[in-house]
């Protein structure tokens, strides 16, 4: 991923200048070149990026500021204020509540990649309990409605739309009065695109928005136009009222970080990125984690999101009994492995861990790291329940090892491998001991209770060195103005 370059090398620039052992106006100069060079290789407009450095200057006044000051943390802080004001339009953007329906309309140019993105919203709802419905109302595509219909079906979710119906306005109608008597609280309606802006598009969309009267009507565009996403989107609110952005394709597009400056230029919050062409290459767009995650400041309310998601409640109790008592056995590490292959790509997950830059996992390794948890798990398949409750690694003598492997086809040295990583698993897990566990077992209660000596323990010692060491640690949620309960997790909330 492009954006994943351009995170590596603003990180890189700060570290470099932590490195220094003086932070003079040549360090800080250095820092920002580097930073506005970054910014403008990934297609960032030149005038935010003059603008951007003009502004940090002025707050990183290193003349005006005190001996006692820590001017890494000023200038690192004034980084990620002035990476989130080009990104952020200010402005929230429509959420749809459950039990209740409500239609959302996807508009945008053919070639977006529209149709994919509207099962990748659907698909995204329902994970969080909504009952999502698709209503194909593009007729001017030919296989939109069977593309549409293939998705819909492998995602699981129900579908409408015509054959032999050419008005999209009728079907568009029919299939939101047809979802709504069915219950269903997120009503997606697909719209037809065109190759260019063109009255015909514009006056179709604007006749199907006033017949489905939309909740929220999401623009979908292409990454890959970079700085001209600006005169589309703008072009697109004058016909019909676009409340939100989907921003496609970022996997692969050095004009990513244009596109999505210059969407934020129109007032349209962007809400969602799409990374790729599978159903889980689909991430939710907040700025300030966004930026959090550039800068490999991680993203911690992200990353328990994501936990939650895939731990059903009634199973958070357990897990987290089994964190404060520090006992970790094979079993564990097989429950954890399933979890984490639930919850997506893995370059994503990690990038919401702090200290961790998108680059150290490039695109082809993700399917490398995926597949080596796979083979773990094949060769645990292969253990006997002794050998996976039991927390004392002496328990794997030679002549288990040896049927193991003869058991999952695979060689001795792999085997040992598994132990190698669930050994050192296994003491990340023994430092959470003596956690103090929330009474009602939720995952999102126990932020309140980790505090910077758990974290600093679990952190390994290069993260923790990325971050600035203890005292980064219980700033990192500060600075990203998250919510008191995170602060807590990092030793920095109120008492």
């Amino acid at each position: 991923m492009v954006l994943a370059q351009l995170g590596g090398s603003i990180s890189r620039a700060l570290q470099q200048m932590s490195n220094a052992t003086i932070i003079d106006e040549k360090v800080l100069n250095d820092c920002l070149n580097e930073i506005t060079r970054a910014l403008l290789q990934s297609d960032v407009q030149f005038k935010l990026v003059r603008d951007m450095q003009t502004n940090i200057k002025k707050i990183v006044n290193l003349d005006d500021l005190a001996a006692g000051h820590n001017k890494r943390k000023i200038i690192q802080q004034a980084v990620f204020n002035e990476l989130c004001t080009i990104l952020d339009p200010g402005k929230p953007a429509f959420i749809p509540k459950k039990g209740k329906p409500s239609v959302v309309m996807f508009v945008g140019l053919q070639g977006s990649g529209k149709t994919t993105t509207c099962t990748k919203y659907a698909y995204y709802h329902q994970k969080k309990g909504y009952k999502p419905a698709l209503v194909c109302a593009d007729t001017f595509r030919a296989g939109a409605f069977d593309q549409l219909k293939q998705n819909a079906t492998k995602a699981k979710i129900p579908f409408y739309g015509s054959y032999t119906e050419s008005d999209p306005v009728r079907i568009a109608v029919e299939g939101v009065e047809r979802f709504k008597k069915e219950n269903c609280d997120l009503i997606i309606v697909d719209t037809s695109g065109r190759h260019k802006q063109e009255a015909a598009l514009f006056e179709e969309m604007r006749q199907v928005s006033e017949a489905t009267k939309p909740d929220l009507v999401l623009f979908v565009m292409d990454s890959s136009i970079g700085q001209a996403a600006f005169d589309q989107a703008q072009a697109f609110k004058q016909s019909v009222p676009v409340g939100a952005v989907i921003v496609t394709k970022m996997d692969g597009h050095a004009k990513g970080g244009g596109a999505l400056s210059a969407v934020a230029a129109t007032k349209s919050p962007v809400i969602f990125i799409g990374t790729g062409e599978h159903m889980d290459e689909f991430e939710i767009f907040d700025v300030k984690p966004f930026v959090s995650r550039l800068l490999g400041m991680g993203d911690w309310s992200g990353f328990m999101d994501k936990i939650q998601e895939v731990v059903p409640m009634d199973q958070q109790p357990e897990l987290l009994q089994k964190l404060s008592e520090g006992n970790f056995t094979l079993r564990i590490m097989y429950e954890q492995f399933q979890n984490i292959l639930k919850m997506g790509p893995i370059g994503q997950v990690f990038s919401m861990l702090p200290g961790f830059s998108q680059e150290l996992m490039p695109k082809g390794q993700e399917k490398e790291s995926q597949t080596k948890i796979k083979r773990y798990m094949t060769m645990m398949d292969s253990m006997t329940n002794e050998e996976l409750d039991s927390s004392n690694p002496k328990i794997m003598n030679e002549s288990r090892i040896i049927r193991i492997a003869r058991g999952c086809g695979r060689p001795i040295r792999d085997v040992m491998d598994m132990l190698e990583e669930y050994k050192r698993l296994a003491k990340v897990w023994s430092k959470m001991k003596g956690l103090k566990i929330p009474k009602k077992g939720d995952m999102s209660a126990l932020s309140r209770n980790m505090n910077a000596q758990h974290m600093s323990k679990v952190l390994p010692p290069q993260m923790l060195k990325q971050i600035g060491g203890m005292g980064g640690l219980q700033s990192l949620m500060k600075q990203m103005g998250s919510s008191k309960d995170m602060m807590g997790m990092f030793g920095g909330g109120d008492k």
